[in-house]
This record gives C-alpha cells, structure tokens and sequence, in this order.
C-alpha cells in the first residue's frame, strides 16, 4: 500500500499539494490502498478522509518556518511506526526536498525495511547558504538509502542528481505536465478575440523567472494582447 507524506498537503494550495492530492486519486482508481500523512493545519487534526476516501493523517507536529515541521530526525518515529505498522505499508513516498516530514518518514521507513520513494518538485542551486545546508546536510543525508528517486524533469534529474551525490541509475524522470481538457475555453467565448496569456507563478529563480523574462518579448507581437499575473513570494 503505498503511502505520500509531507509537510504541503490540503487545505494549503500550491504545486506540491496538488501532485499529492491528485497521484492519490489516480492511485485509488488503480485499485490501491493510498493514505496521506502531513502536519496539523489548525484546527484540522487527526484522520480525515477526502474525496474518494483518501485517507490523511494530520498530525500535531511543531511548525516552524514556512510550512515546514521541526527536523527532529528520530523524535517522529513513534507517530510514524504505529501508522506504518497500522496501515501495513509497503512503500513510501516522500516528496519536496524542504519537507522534514518526507525526510523523516523515509529514513524511519528505511529502519523498519520499508521500501521508500522520493519526488523531488524544484531545481535548486549550489552557492548560497540555503543550498549547502539543504544538500548536504538533508539531501545527501536523506536519499542515501532511498529506492528510486523521481524528478519532474530533466533539468530536475541532472540536478538532483548533482546535489544529493546520487547514482543516476536509480533516478527516473516523469515530467510534470497540465491536463489540457479541464482549461480549454468555449470557442465562441474567445476564438476570433485577441489572445491573452496569463502566467500565474511565483517570481523566483527555482520558478522559471528568468525563463519568463526570455519568453515574454516573443510571445508580444502586432496581434496578441499579453498579461502577466504574478502571484508574489511573501
């Protein structure tokens, strides 16, 4: 049965909560068994279950910066071997590289022999104070014993690769992508209207930012109206 943790799940929204929420949905209807184990969000604590019955742990830990529950390495591993063992899982997905919670889950799943997985979501650099630690101190650390290793691109694999010191041969590319039906417009809305394109993203490097910068002188031409909504790291 195989089981998602991280500190970025439901009622937050964002990139990763999203993947989480819809491989679990995706899972269920293969027929698996699929829980949820993240943070307490308020007061949304305990077990839960959304849509489709997937099943989510919330648990009461300490969060301290930006989402993140507090890295205590083993001080979770009571929480999380009575649920291991509850649940009878079998494999582990940890996912987003800033997720003490992912972390820890593996590396308590790997004690017990728990196979383990990990996602990694964004590309990171190398030079800043932030970097090194995360590399070297938690990624290296961390994905030493790790299964597989998944990234959302080829950029994202070489990079993964590179800073947590990774055989290659153990990490797989699945590229992220954006179910087209669920956006397409009704034609006679908007066909035969000037085109706008919207971006909705954050403004930061590990995000495209520079890759916005190139793309928006060729994407405005004489015919083609272009916006751009940003929504801003806080």
């Amino acid at each position: 049965m195989p089981r998602l943790v991280s500190d970025f799940f439901c009622p937050n929204a964002g990139g990763v909560e999203t993947h989480i929420y819809f491989l679990g949905q995706c899972l269920l209807k293969l027929g698996h068994k699929v829980i949820v184990i993240t943070h307490a969000y308020g007061d949304r604590r305990g077990i839960r279950y959304l849509s489709n019955g997937l099943k989510v742990y919330y648990l009461p830990f300490l969060v301290i910066y930006n989402g993140c529950s507090l890295a205590t390495i083993i001080g979770s591993l009571p929480w999380l071997r009575k649920i291991f063992l509850r649940e009878k899982i079998q494999i582990i997905h940890g996912h987003a590289t800033f997720s003490s919670m992912a972390h820890e889950a593996m590396f308590n799943g790997w004690l017990l022999g728990i196979h383990t997985v990990f996602t990694d979501h964004s590309l990171f650099g190398f030079a800043d104070s932030s970097a090194i630690l995360t590399n070297t101190l938690v990624l290296q650390y961390s994905l030493t014993n790790v299964d597989r290793v998944i990234c959302v691109s080829y950029t994202s694999k070489e990079n993964t690769v590179l800073r947590g010191k990774l055989d290659p041969r153990k990490v797989f590319t699945i590229p992220n992508a954006i179910e087209t039906r669920f956006f397409c417009p009704d034609p006679e809305q908007f066909y035969g209207n000037p085109t706008t394109i919207i971006f909705l993203g954050r403004l930061v490097y590990r995000k495209g930012a520079d890759l916005l910068c190139a793309i928006i002188p060729k994407c405005v031409i004489d015919r083609l109206n272009t916006a751009v909504l940003c929504k801003m790291k806080k």
